[in-house]
């Protein structure tokens, strides 16, 4: 009997959930964070095969994590869809949706911070090149950061003046809002991407990551050119998950860390992140009279309610109420 007689050892749990994370494109750190979630979920649980349990003793960690460990709504909403993707995509396990609605943490209601037009300007005014093309992509577009730096060559449609988001929250593409006024800036960019990739393919690189195991199907994409990232990082580096050496695009703590000193700069004394830029992109458009429906299509947002919470700024704060004392 051959080695490749024996039948395959198969993969242990958390290697099958590893898998799963990166078939569906999850960032390696939200693959490291969700990965320790599911582990200590089974560890608090002496170690049960998750199979063996489900709404009952996924409630016990929340309520564990919410009593003992005090955390936050948002990390428990963390936990528990590290929890869920394990039953969905590992485990292949359907739980009721209507318990599981009612076990998932409830976060407080809180009021997106939103920049004016003119601090907009201010913050814009104090970032250049390629930072200050992010935040206009952000606040033009209503592009999350990520979404902004996963953008490929062949995402920007020039001719129809839109953007293609591919792979947003929830894992579904959307088409938004490219600027007249980025057209110009963006060719030139990418002329300066261009020749950074040529320089990269003469180099022996040149290739990048592809989604869904592409690189398999089309052989010599993952080196095309409408394939490359917008935004690339500076320099190569070698890919953790593949081994391979090639040019990944820019980390997202390039973008926070420039918006947050624009900020300073600009003396805005608010909590600015590049997701304020979002936030801002739909409030202006609220004010500018567009629909809310029009407005959640370009946010990508699935519940027209998520995106009902930018209407608190509507004409002015307080619901739109005059003040008795301006009376």
């Amino acid at each position: 009997m051959t080695q490749s007689d024996h039948p395959q050892k198969p993969k242990k749990l958390l290697d099958q959930y590893r898998d799963a994370l990166r078939v569906k494109q999850y960032s390696p750190r939200t693959e490291d964070t969700y990965t320790l979630w599911v582990k200590n979920y089974i560890l608090f649980h002496d170690k049960r095969h998750p199979k063996d349990m489900g709404l009952p003793e996924i409630g016990q960690y929340l309520a564990h994590l919410a009593g003992q460990k005090e955390v936050s709504a948002s990390t428990q909403n963390q936990a528990f869809s590290a929890i869920l993707f394990l039953y969905r995509h590992v485990l292949h396990i359907e739980l009721d949706e209507l318990q599981l609605a009612e076990l998932r943490p409830q976060r407080a209601k809180t009021v997106p911070v939103v920049l004016s037009k003119d601090e907009v300007k201010r913050l814009i005014a104090n970032l250049s090149g390629t930072d200050q093309l992010i935040a206009q992509v952000m606040y033009g577009g209503g592009l999350r950061l990520m979404e902004t730096m996963r953008l490929r060559v062949k995402d920007l449609d020039f001719d129809n003046h839109q953007i293609v988001v591919r792979d947003g929250k929830g894992e579904n593409d959307r088409f938004t809002i490219l600027p007249d006024t980025l057209i110009q800036p963006l060719e030139l960019h990418l002329e300066y991407v261009k020749a950074i990739h040529q320089k990269d393919l003469a180099n022996g690189f040149g290739s990048v990551y592809l989604p869904y195991a592409l690189d398999r199907k089309y052989r010599n994409a993952n080196r095309d050119w409408i394939w490359q990232y917008v935004f690339p990082a500076s320099n190569i580096s070698k890919d953790k998950r593949s081994g391979i050496t090639r040019r990944h695009h820019l980390h997202e703590s390039f973008a926070q860390k420039a918006v947050k000193e624009a900020a300073r700069l600009a003396h805005i004394d608010k909590h600015v992140t590049p997701h304020t830029l979002r936030h801002s992109f739909a409030t202006h458009l609220l004010q500018n009279g567009y629909d809310i429906r029009t407005i959640q299509e370009l946010l990508g947002h699935k519940d027209v309610k998520t995106t009902m919470i930018y209407t608190h700024v509507l004409q002015r704060g307080g619901l739109a109420v005059k003040s008795p004392l301006d009376t």
